[in-house]
């Protein structure tokens, strides 16, 4: 009946990595940061749902993992002598996915939370075991849908679209139930009291269910963030959890400070909508920005950063002694220190009628989520930047064809010479150059795609289901309202790019100027696509975000 996210995972070949034992001299530094306990058989060491579960290595006996769904239970594994249970949530705050049982009488060392993250940043040897082990077990969750939570949706639906990007882009594991293609999906939505026509809906692991919820209502509905404690002042508040921002916070966690990232939808930024990028440091055969943000925020957590979904910033206070953030839905923080890492998304074409086909035939990316809506069929890209170039060539691998329709006369001035070539040799692409998308068709679903091109004054139309367009970029600053200065763009202007003029005009207080990425407001802080000048890359944004950190330090030192 059920539908599990298409992820290629083999759990056999990966099965010593994903649980490890460890070594008799690992067990020994481990024990010194644990105490030992003894369970009878059958008894529960943690449920599905509970926070801040201990750490568990097995001394002597065994400790069963289960994924509960209802009364029934999928097996995961069962953990034998030196062998410790966990995996993501542990580190993310977040409540657990499986079930903890002893089978038979168990002895095992309980390492506390708070204890555990200070073996993971004091051990790097059983730090490195540990974290590749959760890493890979939670991509095994989410390959085999074993989470706790259930979307039942349409195809056809942009909402249902929405809700699987939120859940795969912060990498929590769903089962999806089709209302067009799984048989049995009328007893269940029987079961739970719904009507198909008020899909899409969502059931959460206490069974309650959400009709067509928010982001923000989806968070809250998982337990993504925990509240925010009133009157706590913040080291540094970073805004925004793209490269640019996870970098600010890895580097100021690992330095000890006190961070909190605050996320609009979810980690990963652009930079995750990109189903592979090839030129970034130290990944020859190149990595998914979903798997690059998900490691990413992997060490951001590891060492202490807390995280906020669907929590965005909406306004900033810039008239006040202790700087104050308010954000999406309700409350505010305050930090010595922000680090503005908001990013910029792609522009809307400006054609009658595109809100009506987005999600349902326009998409603003091009993973796997998207690529499946498509199939075989004929597809457009719109965009001559670097992640238009590779959802091109990603979608050309299973489309029929691939247009790619850009304004310029050529891709040279905006896209890396690799990634042309590639357009270039792949047969099913053409490049329509000098050329506009003026019109869009279709009843619930996109259905005609008309583009003109401008050099020979002629228009075409196609029967089309599918456009991503990913050109321009508009900068997420309008939550800033004149607290710092912009350029005629939206961008933030920081550094060297703040004249004298700039400063007075901004009523900039100190006698220094302003740091390498600090903005007309002291202490505060811009990198990443956000920034005027930057350079609009990953690797780019990954520097500036740790660079800030340095700067930030100085300023807390004021």
């Amino acid at each position: 009946m059920t539908q599990r996210i298409p992820m290629s995972f083999d759990v056999d070949a990966r099965r010593a990595q994903m649980f490890p034992a460890l070594t008799v001299e690992q067990l020994a530094r481990v024990r010194a940061f644990g105490v030992e306990k003894t369970f009878e058989d059958g008894e529960i060491l943690f449920e599905q749902g509970d926070r801040d579960a201990p750490l568990y290595v097995v001394l002597e006996g065994l400790l069963e993992i289960v994924h509960p769904r209802g009364k029934l239970e999928d097996p995961i594994t069962v953990h034998g002598e030196r062998e410790f249970t966990g995996e993501l949530s542990m580190i993310s705050d977040q409540p657990a996915l499986v079930r903890g049982r002893a089978k038979g009488r168990l002895r095992v060392v309980v390492v506390d939370h708070e204890r555990f993250r200070a073996l993971l940043q004091t051990d790097s040897d059983v730090s490195e075991l540990v974290m590749r082990a959760f890493i890979l077990r939670r991509v095994g969750l989410l390959s085999g849908g074993q989470g706790d939570v259930v979307i039942v949706g349409s195809q056809h639906s942009a909402a249902t679209l929405r809700i699987q990007e939120f859940l795969v882009r912060n990498a929590h594991p769903y089962t999806y139930v089709d209302v067009d293609r799984d048989k049995d999906v009328q007893s269940l939505l029987d079961g739970v009291k719904v009507d198909a026509s008020e899909i899409p809906i969502l059931i959460c692991s206490d069974r309650r269910v959400l009709r067509n919820p928010t982001d923000a209502e989806v968070a809250d509905c998982l337990g993504f963030n925990r509240s925010f404690e009133p009157g706590v002042v913040h080291d540094v508040v970073i805004c925004g959890a793209g490269p640019g921002g996870l970098a600010a916070a890895v580097y100021g966690a690992s330095e000890g400070l006190d961070v909190l990232v605050i996320e609009a939808s979810a980690p990963g930024g652009q930079a995750a909508t990109s189903s592979k990028i090839e030129n970034y440091l130290g990944f020859p055969t190149g990595i998914s920005g979903q798997a690059l943000a998900a490691r990413a925020l992997s060490q951001t957590e590891k060492f202490g950063a807390r995280l906020a979904v669907a929590r965005g910033a909406v306004r900033l206070h810039c008239d006040e002694p202790i700087i104050r953030i308010d954000i999406a839905g309700g409350g505010s923080v305050c930090a010595k220190a922000v680090v503005v890492a908001t990013g910029a998304e792609y522009r809307k074409l400006e054609v009658p009628e595109l809100a009506r086909f987005e999600g349902v035939g326009v998409y603003y990316a091009a993973t796997f989520m998207e690529a499946q809506r498509c199939s075989s069929d004929e597809v457009v890209v719109v965009g001559g930047g670097n992640s238009a170039g590779q959802a091109a060539t990603f979608l050309a691998r299973t489309s029929r064809h691939v247009h790619m329709v850009i304004r310029g006369p050529d891709l040279v001035a905006s896209m890396s010479r690799y990634l042309i070539r590639r357009i270039e040799e792949t047969p099913n692409i053409t490049l329509h150059r000098r050329t506009r998308i003026v019109g869009l068709a279709g009843k619930d679903h996109l259905e005609q795609v008309t583009w003109v091109d401008d050099t020979k004054g002629e228009e075409t139309t196609r029967d089309i289901r599918h456009l991503f367009t990913m050109a321009g970029a508009a900068p997420n600053t309008a939550w800033l309202r004149g607290c710092v200065a912009v350029d005629a763009k939206g961008f933030v202007q920081t550094g060297a790019d703040l004249t004298p003029d700039l400063l007075k005009a901004n009523g900039w207080p100190l006698a220094r100027p302003p740091y390498l990425f600090e903005t007309s407001r002291p202490h505060v802080f811009a990198v990443g696509d956000v920034r005027a000048s930057s350079v609009k890359r990953v690797a780019s944004a990954v520097g500036e975000g740790s660079v800030c950190i340095q700067l930030v330090h100085r300023v807390l030192a004021e």
